[in-house]
């Protein structure tokens, strides 16, 4: 027996959540998880020096990986057959960092596949269900991270976001979400969509251990330290046109609610609209990724020698995503011009209407309902019922995300209640580009003005 030292008490959290694993298989959030691995690395962390471990800032601290970003310890299937257990040779250069500064790698996550979804209903690794409502889509295409931290089996993760895939799974599953300015981190080694508008980012139970893996993601480059406004001097601003134009009736009652907290926190909600963004998102985010991605992901997988763009796409099980994909392979790939007109002209556009808004309104954020709707059943992959109409899936949990995506500026989901149905709804603060630092200082004083939301049932 060792003496009761912090090394029982690493090894002993590790054990823990090894069998909180065996007790939530039904969710499905892993592609991988090795035990042994886990308590053998735990192990090895916990025999360092004292002084060593004092130098360590994460020291410890486990934390989840979407399946789409390298580990070399562990196979990136990116949830597609075609990768299924095959290991990158190294890691993705954020993995390293972490893993450098003390973090603990627990695990693959399941995603939707090839990330190119919003519900990570996988027909390959099978669904990741919602712990809210197991029969719920978790969302994606980061559902599996969602999923894990939101049942308790780890309180961080990391995912990638290309048009809401971190912050849409983060709401619907009632956790924090991150997605940083682009460019913030460093995004090699993840299979990609698209270099324009692919990020990693983070998920996370509580915001002040979000902000410190933040700070080791984003390195030297972390030059604006945050200015600290107290609520009465904080300006958000609240559009009403497309963000909020078609609200299923829970979200809409939530977002009332969230407003007239603020409000009597102080804090001065300007109602204000972004122009044209509905125009603009749509010339700018089709386009992008679906020239993007036969250029980025044939080049990703010659790299890894692990397979070709058409072994894969004849693998590709899920339906939705092997439709895109081989629609992409023949007639129907985009047109240069349409992708050199959204790069060169719809793009900075769009990000010009941004900083305008924040500018003219001289506003610290803007605060959006994160999806429109919370999460449907698992299964509804093409419509979904909103306010009394099928409409599509996709395109309705992505419509408030998608455009701040595009534009490159960084955002924060929040958890902002429960439907009557008890289902997680967030909502989103949008920051102007490089605020990062501002942007998670404004959201641990709202999640201080919102309170927080029951954990699931389950848990």
């Amino acid at each position: 027996m060792h003496d009761h030292n912090k090394h029982d008490k690493l090894v002993a959290q590790i054990d823990a959540l090894i069998a909180r694993y065996q007790t939530m298989l039904n969710l499905n959030a892993f592609t991988h998880f090795d035990a042994a691995y886990l308590q053998a690395e735990a192990a090895k962390l916990a025999a360092l020096s004292d002084a060593e471990k004092a130098a360590l800032p994460l020291y410890g601290i486990p934390f989840v990986v979407k399946d789409n970003i390298d580990t070399k310890s562990m196979p990136s299937s990116a949830g597609t057959p075609a990768l299924k257990g095959k290991t990158p040779a190294q890691n993705a250069p954020a993995i390293d960092r972490l893993l450098e500064k003390g973090a603990l790698l627990a695990g693959k996550t399941n995603m939707h596949e090839l990330a190119f979804g919003i519900t990570s209903n996988n027909a390959a690794f099978g669904p990741v269900r919602n712990p809210y409502q197991l029969d719920k889509i978790a969302g994606g295409s980061t559902g599996g991270t969602a999923a894990a931290i939101a049942a308790g089996l780890t309180e961080i993760g990391l995912g990638t976001d290309t048009g809401g895939s971190i912050r849409i799974p983060a709401a619907l599953c009632g956790i924090i979400g991150f997605r940083p300015t682009m460019g913030r981190y460093d995004n090699r080694g993840v299979l990609p969509l698209s270099h324009t508008r692919d990020t990693i980012g983070l998920m996370a139970k509580q915001i002040e251990l979000l902000a410190r893996f933040d700070e080791v993601l984003a390195g030297a480059q972390e030059a604006d330290e945050a200015e600290v406004k107290s609520p009465d001097k904080l300006r958000l601003g609240v559009p009403q046109a497309y963000f909020h134009d078609i609200l299923d009736e829970q979200v809409a009652a939530c977002f009332e609610q969230v407003k007239a907290r603020l409000a009597d926190a102080q804090i001065t909600l300007v109602a204000a609209e972004l122009d044209n963004v509905a125009q603009l998102n749509e010339a700018v985010s089709f386009p992008i990724v679906l020239y993007e991605v036969m250029q980025d992901l044939p080049a990703y997988l010659a790299a890894r020698g692990q397979a070709d763009l058409d072994g894969l796409i004849a693998q590709i099980a899920s339906p939705d995503v092997k439709a895109i994909l081989q629609s992409l392979m023949g007639e129907g790939s985009m047109p240069q011009a349409a992708y050199q007109a959204a790069i060169e002209q719809h793009r900075p556009a769009l990000q010009e209407t941004y900083r305008a808004y924040f500018d003219t309104h001289e506003l610290d954020a803007m605060l959006v309902m994160t999806t429109p709707l919370p999460a449907c059943a698992i299964g509804e992959d093409e419509t979904v019922s909103l306010c009394g109409e099928q409409v599509p899936t996709f395109n309705s949990f992505i419509r408030n995300t998608d455009p701040t995506s595009n534009a490159g500026y960084p955002a924060l989901t929040l958890p902002a209640g429960l439907s009557a149905q008890g289902l997680p709804i967030g909502v989103e603060l949008v920051a102007p580009a490089h605020k990062d630092r501002q942007l998670l200082q404004i959201g641990a004083g709202l999640i201080n003005i919102l309170g927080t939301i029951p954990p699931p049932p389950t848990s």
